[in-house]
């Protein structure tokens, strides 16, 4: 594949104004510089190969301008395209509503359950039945309260012929352990093209539920796969192993909020939030170990090692790239449209605390270019997702939530 590449970010990026949008124009570049300039939070760790972090910097050539289609949005976390080419979006509090690609903001469509939305908690993905135009069924997850605490779930149910509510909501799937805790509960939503649901489950944060995510007996920390309806596909790693949840796929993973389907390959990958310099790009294959807490990069968020990690562990996986400092990733999607031919197969991923939108360059399943987009937003992003049209929509995870269009 051919790469423009970065030289600096300050040189390569023009503030322009088009249509009252603040867009980027982009300018050749001829050296690869990596877009961190950053130290590293852990500089005596050392990748296992080459270009695993700081790939070479890419630029998109020509200008580029995004437009705040609205806003007014509280904790949006979710987004999901209609066939109308509107957008289903989910705000944290626990409200779905639709949002018109020409900005008006629908009421809240009724029969979600009641969420726990404390902390990282609250109503999270959301993604219509691959057969949607024929059943109009919409699969959400979110954080479900229960007696002694909390656990995620996820349901489905028909959309209304006229948008307005929810009907014949069915829960499928539950975490199996109920904490009483307010953090790392995932959860993105995939449908692979044979029609199996990937749900990912983060392993709730605090230190002692850290080692649940090397227990197969549990859900916390693993990506699970089941069918439509909630049944366990009979194909899955871990069924028929005593002591294993047979929904259960890969395991070790400590908080992903991004998992998306690659096109033409069906490859599953999923991005995930670590510690301090641990964030991870993973592609999920079944039965695979990804390491945490036991192999990992990344410190303590008070600057300290974590105990009994490494970079390195026999019988895990290695990411496929990581971020030294991390970005904080939301959701993320594999680019196929028109208006960015040149992104043809790039992953795209929402940034929460780098208040960006990362665009990875991949070739042979590594990471071999990376740009940061939407860098003047100024605002966390929470999900990405691209239209029928080709441009890419976010979301920004504020108080006042925006839905935002980034074209050319």
């Amino acid at each position: 594949m051919r790469l423009t590449l970065l030289v600096a970010a300050s040189s390569i990026f023009a503030l322009t104004t088009a249509c009252g949008a603040t867009g980027q124009s982009a300018a050749p570049a001829p050296v690869g510089t990596p877009v961190e300039t950053r130290a590293p939070s852990n500089p005596d760790q050392k990748p296992a190969f080459e270009g695993q972090t700081r790939a070479p910097g890419v630029a998109t050539q020509g200008t580029l301008s995004h437009s705040v289609i609205a806003s007014g949005l509280e904790h949006p976390w979710g987004l999901a395209l209609l066939p109308d080419g509107n957008w289903l979006v989910t705000e944290k509090p626990g409200r779905l509503r639709i949002v018109t690609k020409e900005g008006q903001i629908g009421a809240p469509i009724t029969g979600v359950p009641a969420v726990d939305s404390k902390g990282q908690g609250g109503l999270l993905d959301v993604i219509l039945s691959p057969t949607f135009g024929q059943d109009r069924l919409v699969y959400f997850s979110y954080a479900q309260p229960r007696e002694g605490g909390n656990g995620t779930a996820v349901a489905r149910a028909r959309l209304s012929d006229d948008n307005s509510r929810l009907e014949n909501l069915q829960v499928i799937f539950q975490v199996a352990q109920t904490y009483d805790g307010d953090k790392h509960y995932g959860s993105s939503l995939a449908f692979a093209p044979d029609g199996k649901l990937y749900i990912t489950i983060g392993e709730r944060s605090d230190k002692p539920k850290r080692p649940d995510a090397q227990n197969l007996g549990t859900h916390h920390g693993k990506v699970v796969r089941i069918n439509a309806d909630g049944s366990v596909p009979q194909d899955n790693p871990f069924v028929g192993r005593d002591g294993a949840l047979p929904h259960n796929f890969t395991y070790g993973h400590r908080n992903p909020q991004g998992i998306a389907i690659q096109p033409g390959t069906g490859r599953v990958w999923t991005i995930e939030h670590g510690t301090r310099g641990g964030d991870e790009l993973n592609l999920i294959a079944a039965g695979n170990n990804y390491g945490w807490p036991i192999a990992g990069y990344g410190i303590e968020y008070n600057g300290q090692p974590i105990p009994g990690m490494s970079s390195t562990a026999e019988g895990t996986v290695q990411p496929v790239y990581y971020w030294d400092p991390v970005i904080a990733p939301g959701g993320m999607t594999f680019y196929q449209g028109a208006m960015f031919p040149e992104w043809e197969g790039n992953a795209l991923i929402g940034g929460l605390g780098g208040k960006h939108l990362v665009r990875l360059v991949l070739e042979n399943d590594r990471v071999v270019g990376e740009e940061r987009l939407l860098t003047g937003l100024g605002e966390r992003i929470r999900d990405v997702a691209v239209a029928t049209d080709g441009a890419v929509w976010v979301i920004t995870d504020e108080d006042n939530g925006k839905l935002v269009r980034l074209a050319r």
